[in-house]
């Protein structure tokens, strides 16, 4: 059964599903900060999935990584799996603009979490809605 890390679920709100992932908002309003964890028990590391589970992981991080970097501006893209903290299989896909809070460093305790407004987390969604209709499923 897929249950979600303690600190993924404090640290981050759920937005919705992909066929593979979960999809979560970092609460840290200073970047659009989103997560996808795949839905499979056990995973730790990418060759933790099966080959099949890898390609759709690739395949749902590129289709979310292009359209935020069209939907928000974005001058950069971070992607990324580390782990370290939070050992449960899971990609950063985070957008990075030249004038955010830790530019041109990476975002990991650069500065202080920025906590949403709850208004700023629906008009995420909403844009996310819009954005990425036919292959996600909102929460």
């Amino acid at each position: 059964m897929f249950l979600m890390d303690s600190r993924l679920q404090q640290d981050s709100l759920v937005l919705g599903d992909f066929p593979l992932c979960r999809l979560l908002l970092s609460k840290d309003a200073n970047y659009p900060w989103f997560i996808l964890v795949p839905k499979r028990p056990g995973a730790s590391e990418l060759f933790d999935l099966s080959q099949e589970d890898q390609a759709q992981l690739w395949k749902e991080t590129t289709y979310l990584a292009e359209a935020l970097k069209r939907e928000f501006a974005a001058d950069k893209m971070n992607v990324a799996t580390l782990g370290n903290v939070v050992s449960q299989m899971h990609m950063h896909v985070i957008v990075r603009h030249q004038h955010d809070a830790a530019w041109p460093a990476p975002v990991w305790g650069k500065v202080p979490a920025l906590a949403y407004a709850p208004e700023q987390v629906e008009a995420i969604r909403a844009r996310l809605r819009a954005l990425l209709e036919n292959e996600y499923q909102e929460a």
